[in-house]
């Protein structure tokens, strides 16, 4: 099979490995769509996240959809044939973590695409049978790689815990924030406030369920106050402390965006208002909500995807964020005669 490969010092390579068999348990996969993630172009970049360094060759991409084409031993083969979207987690079944239900804070997690950990970027991929979400007919194969980013929205609104007509504010309008919103107004919220330095991003963050979209640096009253929870999308230290302090008496405030490790916070602020202050880590038990939401056209998943891109161009599809107009870049590594897209957005 193909494979796009990732080398230590950022060099991309197109190349041929063999097809992995599926363990005891999973399932094989033929990849339809990868979508591309910010973490994906940061190892590009950076050559790592955090404790996370690429020092071996390693295959990017972690949202993924495709079709079962093989099961392994105790997998029902009915479901071979399958249309599946993957949820890319392998935790240990026995931690503590997986057994209270939290399994995306398991410490033995293998994530795709995390060193030393392969992703998607290939023609062919193995998960755990229960990570293979089976999706219906209605449903794209770019919706379905969309589920993964969706995910991270509706565990951040879960976190949240916005009610039927309430209010929360989301700083930053890139595609998690984007599906924030989202996920924001699917839930009955009707005060959807998204706010983004950039005027590409917030004409975006209003066609995808903000109510309204601000510019910070310019409006900082436009924003507005009294919110009943606030979401980081950004990572921005100011965005951060200025969202906290927008947020009501007993309002919660949720962490996504990765950005500095360390972080001056109002902490008189929020103990006098009792705040609730959390961060969001990954998903679990996301996937069901997500094909619900989508299955029921209450997201729009597809109308994110502005770029295109065969596996050979893999590279180009990493680097569609430097367009000011993209939302999503999608790549199809089963396809060779696919022509390179992008929208504006």
């Amino acid at each position: 099979m193909r494979v796009s490969v990732l080398h230590p010092g950022g060099r991309m390579a197109l190349e041929t490995r063999t097809v992995p068999e599926p363990d005891p348990g999973d399932v094989l996969i033929e990849v339809a769509a990868v979508g591309v993630c910010g973490s994906d172009t940061h190892y590009l970049r950076h050559g790592r996240i955090g404790a996370f360094e690429v020092t071996a060759p390693l295959v990017l991409g972690h949202e993924a959809s495709g079709r079962i084409v093989a099961v392994g031993d105790g997998v029902p083969v009915e479901r071979i044939g399958e249309r599946v979207s993957i949820e890319p987690q392998r935790p240990d079944p026995y931690s503590p973590e997986t057994l209270r239900g939290e399994y995306n804070l398991c410490p033995a997690m293998r994530f795709y695409a995390t060193p030393p950990v392969d992703g998607a970027l290939a023609e062919y991929v193995t998960i755990g049978s229960a990570f293979a979400h089976a999706i219906p007919d209605a449903v794209s194969d770019e919706a379905a790689v969309l589920f993964e980013p969706l995910s991270v929205g509706i565990a951040a609104l879960r976190k949240a815990a916005v009610g039927l007509g309430g209010s929360v504010l989301i700083a930053g309008a890139g595609p998690i924030g984007l599906l924030c919103a989202q996920v924001a107004r699917a839930s009955g919220v009707t005060g959807i406030v998204v706010t983004d330095p950039d005027p590409t991003r917030r004409r975006a963050a209003e066609r995808f369920g903000a109510t309204r979209a601000v510019d910070p640096g310019l409006d900082v009253e436009a924003v507005g106050e009294g919110f009943d929870a606030f979401v980081d999308a950004s990572g921005a230290p100011p965005a951060i402390r200025s969202g906290i302090r927008a947020v009501r008496p007993g309002g919660r405030v949720v962490l996504v965006g990765m950005g500095a490790d360390d972080l001056e916070l109002p902490v008189s602020l929020i103990q006098a208002r009792e705040l609730v202050l959390t961060g969001v880590f990954r998903y679990a038990n996301t996937w069901p909500t997500a094909i619900a939401l989508a299955a029921e056209d209450r997201v729009d998943l597809d109308g994110m995807v502005t770029g295109r891109f065969p596996l050979e161009q893999a590279e180009a599809a990493l680097n569609a964020d430097r367009d000011p107009g993209g939302i999503k870049a999608v790549v199809y590594p089963g396809c060779t005669d696919i022509e390179t897209t992008e929208e504006q957005a």
